[in-house]
């Protein structure tokens, strides 16, 4: 990489940290409309997680010079936040813990920062609240080196325009690739989503769309069959975001907006070769009602009617 297209890369860094130094109020003289600093909250805070903490796990948490942090903890002393006592487990160390005086300084701070926040999430749209959380969750770990270990983070959001256009491309290729169904299931699933959208009835209906850290993996589908049944559809998790739980997700989303809307029982219909999505319905609570042969999508298959009540 040339030299200066790196310290590009370093100034665009630095125009971020100052513009969410400037957004936290962290240059500010005090910390969320308070008299206490940055680093002086945040040590608060670390007290408030556990009752006694050591000074040197407060320095290894926080990143803290021992003697800076030595004067802080003087300081909340003097105004009476924290006491000192001996460790149960070793007499020479002393734990640091907030006195009922410091957690009341602490619980309007603690306040304060979520509301600040909630100001900051409040005016996006759902889906710019999840690619924000995301890009944060890309930064911290591809800084911490753990962005390739590290578990994905997974939304269970509504669909949006476009989704069910993916809907039906992504679930086409995986089951022609995992079972080679030809073009008559793309075609069902393109008449499954057509007429979800022409006649969509947002109190008895819903698509729910699984992101992992802002890709789209997976999805499920709740249509009206009648007043009081249900019909599950179209369920499937990408190959490479399986074992997430992502499929027990869905159901769980699914099965709680049918109860919400008054449905009385849930069906689908499937496949028996469908191994993983029939262990997630019987794990629902769903029964086996019927089976029969049929020739579908290039191959000899058995259908499966499941049932739930709910």
């Amino acid at each position: 990489m040339p030299e200066s297209a790196f310290l590009d890369r370093i100034e665009e860094i630095r125009r971020f940290n100052r513009f969410y130094t400037q957004r936290l109020g962290t240059l500010n003289e005090g910390l969320l409309d308070s008299p206490l600093t940055l680093t002086q909250v945040r040590v608060l805070w670390e007290l408030a997680q556990e009752k006694g903490a050591s000074a040197v796990d407060l320095c290894r948490r926080l990143d803290l010079d021992p003697s800076y942090l030595s004067r802080i903890i003087a300081d909340f002393g003097e105004r009476g936040w924290v006491t000192r006592e001996p460790s149960p487990e070793d007499a020479r160390k002393s734990l640091i813990t907030l006195t009922s005086s410091g957690r009341k300084t602490f619980e309007p701070l603690n306040k304060a920062s979520r509301q600040q926040l909630e100001g900051w999430l409040k005016p996006l749209p759902e889906f710019a609240q999840d690619e924000l959380i995301t890009a944060m969750r890309t930064v911290m770990g591809l800084l911490e080196g753990k962005r390739e270990t590290s578990k994905p983070l997974v939304v269970i959001r509504a669909h949006r325009p476009g989704d069910m256009g993916w809907v039906i491309e992504r679930q086409a290729k995986l089951y022609a690739d995992e079972y080679g169904w030809n073009q008559e299931f793309e075609a069902l699933v393109a008449d499954i989503c057509g007429r979800f959208l022409k006649h969509f009835d947002a109190e008895r209906e819903h698509c729910w769309i699984a992101d992992a850290d802002g890709r789209r993996v997976g999805s499920i589908t709740l249509v009206a069959k009648s007043k009081t049944t249900a019909q599950l559809r179209m369920l499937f998790v990408d190959a490479d975001a399986r074992g997430l739980g992502i499929g027990k997700k869905l159901m769980e989303e699914c099965l709680a907006f049918a109860r919400r809307a008054g449905y009385r029982k849930m069906i689908l219909w499937t496949n028996d070769c469908l191994h993983s999505a029939r262990k997630l319905y019987e794990a629902s609570g769903f029964k086996l009602a019927k089976s029969e042969a049929h020739h579908s999508f290039g191959h000899d298959l058995v259908g499966q009617y499941w049932e739930k009540s709910l």
